[in-house]
């Protein structure tokens, strides 16, 4: 397994949004902010690309507050699509062909569809998948885990937050490492 390196990764944070995000457990959904937050603060310390897609934005909404703010501030717009495998979308694939990553890092909803759909996609194109697992999440616990397994049987590594956010800084000492020490806490 090769190590998350910032010019060869991107964060992709998939359907966080409202109606979605109402359905969740609440416990799971603070994590799911959490976390995603915390790899957004992380990506763009490091600058690491990001897109973000909504499904079906219409009917599920847009994208939660504290997650749309930190994309907002870096001009990031959430790209909707139809298909739960957001690289069918054709601007996000072609997102995706332009930034080249070589490991793409998935946050988001729902683990078992959207999340673990994209994955598996991903890692056909040839992609190195991390899905994020206390970054993801579904309506249930069951779900989130069976998507997890999924996810991984397809060929994503599954992996937390902050082993991503310490693998693109890797090593300490640094000012990049302090910054994202103090994200963590």
């Amino acid at each position: 397994m090769d190590r998350l390196v910032v010019d060869s990764s991107l964060l992709f944070v998939v359907d966080v949004q409202e109606r979605l995000a109402d359905a969740i457990p609440k416990e799971s959904l603070e994590k799911l902010v959490k976390n995603t937050r915390l790899l957004l603060q992380a990506s763009n310390l490091l600058g690491v690309p990001v897109l973000a897609s909504e499904q079906y934005p219409k009917g599920l909404g847009p994208t939660i507050a504290p997650i749309l703010e930190l994309l907002a501030q870096r001009g990031i717009a959430p790209i909707d699509k139809l298909d739960f495998d957001a690289a069918r979308e054709p601007r996000i694939s072609s997102q995706i062909g332009r930034l080249a990553p070589r490991s793409i890092v998935l946050v988001g909803i729902e683990t078992h569809i959207c999340v673990f759909q994209t994955a598996r996609e991903l890692v056909r194109r040839g992609h190195t998948v991390h899905v994020v697992a206390d970054a993801v999440t579904s309506r249930t616990e069951d779900n989130h885990a069976a998507g997890l397994r999924l996810s991984e049987r397809a060929g994503a590594i599954i992996t937390v937050a902050e082993t991503v956010a310490f693998d693109w800084v890797g090593r300490a000492g640094t000012d990049t490492f302090r910054a994202v020490s103090r994200l963590v806490r």
